[in-house]
């Protein structure tokens, strides 16, 4: 009878999911959409709903389009034209959104840039997307003051953003943005109504697997695509739900099929400029949110919470994100109630995504696109090929490279840098002139049972040189430069490594000291504290006589990463940073027990 009403279930799911799968046809270059008109069309449809809540502040959908047309006339006002970039530089909150919205509405491009920047990663994004303005938020503009010498803007091209939360003032050499948006018109843009979907939206940063953040091109046809079903097939959403954002704006997960998903149905936004376990339950039933839009981190988090009172009864019916790892899936299913989890798999650059659309666990769901799962070497971080060359695909169940083909249906964009983007796609694979977008992730086909015939896989890891932490992509060759840099370090190797009850690998950097020095532990988590944002510093630092390199002098990781921090298994000395410490200090036999036993506080 269970197996009975699952199936039941699979098929009343499937059946709702066919109009959508049916009759939606993604928009064509020359499509009179795009992301601005969306949002005001949904903006006229529910002009009295609520349509976002923030910080005690509520905006319904007709407050929230006008905002975001004064921010719009203002820009113009500025000077930004149709196919201008501005930066923005602000944390999650009203203003964020619609500068974002304002931008697009005129038809220019938004560089969004991770709040969590500084420096030299900072300078780069705001240079390499060649930003003609910069919108930056009262809360980070230490962040742009201390590089505004090494960028190429004019004072007047910061524009300053105040927060309620701050209550500053502007700088005095900067365009106070703000205090000029109550003179500006509330009306509609005549531009937005003339654009195509075609044309560029945004650039979404990813640290890709070496060097600095790489400028993702999205276009307005890829974010309309994909709201459509992360909305009506993912989400199941209606202009009554009300969804918990508190992803960050600057990354995909939480501005496409977060906000994406209620710019098309209608759902009022929640929006927190950060996550917190501890307010999240009380918040979700002030608010009534019922719907959350998660990457797996966050839910690690709130496995690992006590229980509370706020979480029985919860109104959330369905969430969608992607990372939830199988280990703690049932339990977040079965403690919170939550019917529906639907994972995604996707990438700002990619030409391909997955999802879970039956609602079956342990799985990122299916696509349409034709794929490939390719035998790859993970020590030798290379694709496997046979005597002739030829790329071997996995053995049913087995888990291996995946491939996605770049066809008209799935066309890849890339990144800004054309060979990057060149760098991504391996051509010839099966026939002359094909080309196949190269994920650089490991998964697996597996069985969900029934399934109305799709196939389903399972996300198993990454690849190469990145890793994620704290919900971010971290690149070892980036930190590696950056901590070669630091006047002790001779050579550094960076790598991934793994801690029992936390999500994702913390970072591990291997360091040969310079002749004569002794390691400074204070002197070195200065350094990285000035040079490296709050995810990419290392957690444990291993001192190494020297490096051990393969035969083409790249420095070999295999090894190290899977001696790790492990105490017995080697007798280099390893230094660790504890959760909220100012420095390294000695790993002993005693803290190295707290992090194998999930108690360490990562």
């Amino acid at each position: 009878m269970k197996k009975f009403i699952h199936n039941l279930r699979v098929i009343k799911d499937f059946i709702r999911c066919i109009p959508t799968l049916a009759l939606f046809k993604p928009p064509t270059n020359d499509s009179a959409e795009s992301i601005g008109l969306l949002f005001q069309n949904t903006a006229a449809k529910y002009a009295n709903k609520s349509a976002i809540i923030f910080e005690g502040r509520e905006l319904n959908w007709q407050e929230f389009n006008q905002l975001a047309n004064q921010f719009a006339h203002q820009l113009k006002k500025q000077g930004v034209q149709r196919g201008d970039t501005v930066s923005i530089l602000m944390e999650n909150r009203i203003e964020m959104l619609c500068g974002y919205i304002g931008i697009l509405k005129l038809g220019a491009v938004a560089g969004l840039i991770n709040t969590n920047l500084t420096g030299t990663p900072l300078v780069h994004c705001v240079s390499t997307i060649e930003s003609n303005k910069c919108l930056v938020g009262e809360e980070l503009w230490n962040n742009i003051s201390a590089v505004k010498d090494q960028l190429d803007l004019a004072d007047k091209d910061y524009l300053w953003v105040s927060d309620a939360a701050k209550g500053g003032s502007c700088p005095s050499d900067t365009t106070d943005f703000t205090s000029q948006l109550d003179a500006m018109p509330v009306t509609n843009l005549a531009e937005t109504s003339s654009l195509l979907a075609g044309e560029q939206a945004c650039y979404i940063f990813t640290s890709g697997t070496t060097g600095l953040p790489k400028a993702a091109v999205l276009y307005h046809r890829k974010l309309l695509s994909a709201a459509v079903p992360y909305s009506k097939i993912g989400f199941q959403a209606k202009s009554s739900d009300r969804m918990y954002i508190c992803l960050p704006l600057y990354h995909i997960t939480g501005l496409g099929p977060g906000i994406g998903s209620c710019l098309f149905s209608g759902a009022s936004i929640f929006l927190r400029r950060r996550f917190s376990a501890t307010n999240f339950w009380s918040e979700v039933q002030q608010h009534q949110t019922t719907l959350f839009v998660y990457v797996g981190e966050l839910c690690r988090y709130l496995s690992n919470q006590p229980g509370c009172l706020e979480e029985i009864d919860n109104p959330i019916r369905c969430m969608l994100g992607n990372g939830l790892r199988p280990d703690i899936w049932d339990d977040f299913r079965q403690r919170f109630k939550i019917k529906r989890i639907c994972e995604i798999y996707g990438a700002s650059e990619s030409n391909v995504s997955f999802l879970n659309l039956l609602n079956k666990d342990y799985t990122i769901g299916t696509s349409d696109a034709d794929l490939m799962l390719v035998k790859y070497d993970i020590e030798a971080d290379e694709i496997i090929r046979d005597a002739d060359g030829n790329l071997i695909e996995v053995a049913e169940g087995d888990a291996g490279l995946m491939l996605a083909k770049v066809d008209k249906k799935y066309i890849y964009d890339g990144y800004k840098n054309k060979e990057v983007s060149e760098s991504k796609l391996l051509r010839d694979v099966k026939e002359p002139g094909d080309s196949w977008f190269n994920s650089g992730d490991i998964i697996r086909k597996i069985d969900v049972g029934f399934a109305m015939g799709r196939p389903h896989f399972q996300f198993v890891d990454r690849v190469g040189d990145t890793f994620r932490w704290r919900a971010e992509n971290v690149s070892t060759n980036e930190v590696g430069e950056i901590l070669n840099h630091c006047q002790q370090v001779e050579i550094s190797n960076v790598y991934g490594v793994e801690i029992p009850g936390a999500e994702g690998k913390a970072g591990m950097a291997a360091i040969t000291l310079k002749k004569g020095c002794n390691f400074d532990t204070k002197a070195f988590a200065e350094y990285v504290d000035q040079q490296l944002s709050s995810y990419a510093r290392p957690i444990f630092v291993r001192i190494e006589d020297e490096q051990e390199v393969t035969g083409t002098f790249k420095l070999f990781k295999g090894k190290l990463r899977k001696e790790a921090f492990h105490l017995d298994q080697t007798d280099n000395a390893i230094y660790v940073r504890k959760p909220k410490s100012a420095s390294y200090e000695l790993l002993d036999q005693a803290f190295y027990q707290q992090i194998m036993d999930g108690k360490s506080g990562y």
